[in-house]
């Protein structure tokens, strides 16, 4: 084995990785995490804003 053939060979896992990626990123049972994932930032802002209403409106009354 020469140099070309192996870093043909490494060219190819490369490849063969990057498509494994992409099927597991892009397949339709994953949707569902991925979806789960991207809406957690925004999961404890409505606890937050009723908290400080809270703190807000006893310090008010």
């Amino acid at each position: 084995m020469d140099i070309g053939t192996l870093r043909g060979l490494g060219t190819a896992l490369v490849l063969v990785a990057f498509v494994g990626l992409l099927v597991w990123a892009f397949s339709g049972r994953r949707k569902k995490g991925f979806d789960e994932a991207a809406n957690l930032p925004f999961a404890d802002e409505p606890k937050s804003e009723k908290r400080e209403e809270k703190a807000s409106g006893s310090k008010h009354e």
